[in-house]
């Protein structure tokens, strides 16, 4: 929890692409980009997964240039289309037909109309004339012809709908579909228009059946879709495709099919499904919410594409095509040539015929397997959004950089999964670039705001700090940089002086560069250490180095670390004395003072110059120790309070002492060894050493020189054993003092 507040900005700045996705799934704000996106995504899944494969049961007749050529030029004469829909329902024996073209004019290309004018002004006293008219007109009249063909056929006539200014209309429209009061007064946003152009009114009695084939162009100008319902002036007319679909399903009656009133209320503009109904059988066919489906495109369009076969018009008015070639086939009358216009923008083609846009249509209609957008397209949107907008906005935040990448890929890849299954296995078209759009938005916001705000505070922490705090410090420092700065602050902090003995001396003999070399390499070994043991280096005196442990990372085992610091600085002293002897050079000596306590850490210094350090008395008692490690003949001179805090050393006291500036005595210890090295002889001398200490401060001389005795005989060499053994001999020569505390007092610094 308290790294979620601690990042919070980054969170509020992650979770902005999410407030802008579901504003736009919402319908609040609809952005361009993400329903191009959606476009984009959409052509390329159908691309990507359409069969490819030709449909065998669809024939198209095609009115292409050949066929143009060879008959001539647009509109046919109706004599001629009537021999042609004889052809296919006669010789070829189609199962059904369905004309992608409109018949609204009267054909005149015979005469008649100009022999019955004569007929009526100038020639109407000739009988002879007369009489021939009448046995001509009959032949003569092409509309009649053709709606003569057309009749008890199972044919679907084609029209349009069109909205201009005018609402300008021709023709005569088919029966409505579906009675309005069917819908229960629901406002349903059916595709409406307010004019159109329909079949002659002798054609269109002939042929009852029509279809609208009028598509939906979005806004980069590609069909996607086409309605398979329409609204014109309150009532409701179905298309090409699913009127020639229930023609061969046997007409059944169309109804309206309701999403569950649970889900969505009655305010909700679309339909869930359009239901054909028939002897108690019901067929529900999905739509989207303009009760519109959208084209389950087969493959490229035209007579290369291979999804239909394409005939020549010419070669059935010619019967160059062998008898039987259409049995039991739906045929579509259409036309690629590009000079009729009915060449359109898809997802699978740039010039795709219109008629194969139907074609495909119905092919999915008796597949059942019609592609569409459903009506919880946006409570699916805005679920997807929420969930992974919510895990992207609170995990990239605690994440590397690198996490982070991996999270979000892995996010992108459950959601283009998720979709592609979806579509796949229930042919449901779902948004998605909203989502993917969101995530990518997310992370490279989060990882702008990571670099450009954030690591701009990291780099300012690591800059005040980096000289004095480890990288692996300053690595922690960073993941939490408001939680440190410069801020003067009391708590419990163990410090080290560190002073290199002999170094007056040193420098009496050695050249500066030699001797700054020298002071470099060693100070560069004992900073190695310090550094490595989670220390921070105060300062370099000269030749003492100061440090200190607990800040500003905070740690509960300063002390310990401080101790082993110092057991590994000691030895790497003795390490460089071992190469310093085989090179020559001057053997160097350390004195260590620690102590743990209460000490003020921050930012000090002037205007000039500054420094990241610690005072208190803490911190002086701990340079007094440094100074009394010469005295006891040790290299490591520990307080109380800080033995007290690393119990997994074992301990030597050397005194109890009373420095300069202090009143109270101390315990002074010297660290021999960590516990789990500790050697029984080592452990044996330490209880000897206590019991002398123990008659010494009780004024027992007799005792001491006993216990003394053994102690040399175990290591005869130990400066500390001869001081004692001095001091006990000029004790005796003093009487008993009860007031006498065993401490020693020291009043230089």
């Amino acid at each position: 929890m308290g790294a979620l507040i601690r990042h919070w900005p980054r969170i509020a700045v992650t979770l902005i692409p999410l407030l802008f996705a579901l504003l736009h799934a919402a319908g609040v704000m609809r952005l361009g980009v993400v329903q191009r996106l959606d476009d984009i995504i959409y052509d390329a899944r159908l691309q990507a997964t359409m069969p490819r494969t030709m449909d065998d049961r669809i024939v198209i007749v095609d009115i292409d240039e050949k066929s143009l050529g060879e008959v001539g030029r647009w509109p046919w004469s109706r004599n001629r289309m009537a021999e042609l829909t004889d052809e296919m329902f006669g010789r070829q024996q189609a199962a059904l037909v369905g004309f992608d073209v409109v018949f609204a004019e009267p054909d005149d290309s015979s005469g008649l109309k100009q022999l019955r004018q004569l007929a009526q002004n100038e020639l109407k006293d000739q009988a002879a004339f007369n009489e021939k008219l009448s046995q001509l007109q009959t032949s003569l009249d092409y509309d009649a012809l053709f709606a003569k063909s057309l009749e008890r056929k199972p044919a679907v006539m084609g029209y349009y709908f069109t909205s201009d200014r005018e609402g300008l209309t021709s023709g005569a429209l088919p029966a409505p579909v579906m009675d309005k009061a069917m819908l229960q007064g629901r406002p349903i946003k059916f595709t409406t228009w307010n004019g159109y152009g329909s079949n002659l009114p002798q054609l269109a009695k002939a042929a009852p059946v029509g279809g609208f084939f009028n598509s939906i162009t979005d806004g980069d100008g590609v069909v996607r879709s086409i309605p398979l319902i329409a609204e014109y002036k309150g009532e409701h007319y179905e298309s090409m495709a699913l009127a020639m679909f229930r023609m061969l399903v046997g007409m059944p009656e169309v109804a309206p099919g309701f999403p569950q009133e649970r889900f969505i209320g009655r305010s909700y503009q679309g339909l869930e499904s359009i239901l054909l109904r028939q002897g108690g059988k019901t067929l529900a066919i999905p739509v989207d919410d303009r009760v519109a489906t959208l084209v389950p495109y087969r493959g490229p369009g035209g007579p290369a594409g291979g999804s239909f076969r394409y005939i020549p018009a010419s070669d059935l008015l010619s019967k160059r095509l062998p008898a039987g070639s259409l049995k039991d086939k739906i045929v579509l009358v259409g036309t690629t040539a590009p000079g009729l216009l009915d060449l359109r923008v898809t997802p699978v083609g740039e010039t795709y015929p219109g008629v194969e846009t139907h074609a495909n249509v119905i092919g999915g209609l008796l597949d059942g397997k019609t592609l569409v957008k459903p009506d919880y397209a946006v409570g699916y949107e805005v679920s997807l959004l929420v969930i992974a907008g919510m895990l992207l906005a609170f995990a990239l935040p605690l994440l590397s950089a690198v996490r982070a990448v991996l999270l979000s890929v892995a996010v992108v890849a459950v959601l283009v999964a998720l979709n592609f299954w979806l579509y796949l296995g229930f042919g449901l078209v779902l948004p998605l670039g909203s989502a993917i759009l969101m995530a990518l938005t997310a992370f490279a916001l989060n990882m702008s705001y990571g670099y450009f705000v954030e690591s701009r505070s990291k780099r300012e922490l690591a800059n005040l700090f980096g000289t004095y705090v480890p990288p692996e410090l300053v690595d922690e420092m960073v993941k939490d940089p408001d939680a440190y700065n410069m801020q003067a602050t009391s708590k419990e902090l163990t410090v080290m002086f560190c002073d290199m003995r002999g170094f007056t001396k040193m420098s009496e003999k050695m050249e500066p560069t030699q001797l700054q070399a020298l002071l470099n390499d060693v100070f560069s070994k004992l900073t190695q250490i310090i550094r490595g043991n989670r220390g921070t280096i105060d300062k370099y005196m000269g030749d003492c180095v100061m440090a200190f442990w607990g800040a500003p990372v905070d740690t509960s085992e300063h002390a310990h670390l401080a101790v082993k610091s110092s057991m590994e600085m000691s030895n790497a002293i003795r390490r460089i004395n071992e190469e310093h002897r085989e090179k020559g050079l001057p053997e160097i000596g350390i004195g260590i003072g620690l102590n743990t306590g209460t000490m003020c850490v921050g930012d000090m210094g002037s205007d000039i110059r500054r420094s990241y350090t610690v005072i208190g008395d803490a911190v002086n008692l701990g340079s007094r120790l440094e100074g009394l490690s010469k005295s006891y003949g040790v290299d490591i001179v520990v307080s109380e309070s800080t033995r007290k805090q690393s119990p997994d050393f074992a301990w030597q006291e050397l005194d109890r002492v009373r420095v300069k500036g202090k009143e109270q005595a101390v315990g002074i210890f010297w660290p021999v060894t960590p516990m789990n090295r500790l050697e029984s002889d080592t452990s044996s001398e330490l209880k000897l050493w206590s019991e002398f200490l123990k008659a010494y401060r009780g004024q027992d001389w007799d005792r001491c020189d006993v216990h003394m005795l053994n102690l040399q005989r175990m290591n005869a060499k130990k400066y500390l054993y001869q001081l004692y053994s001095e001091r006990v001999a000029s004790m005796r020569l003093l009487p008993f003092d009860p007031s006498w505390d065993g401490a020693t007092n020291f009043e230089t610094k």
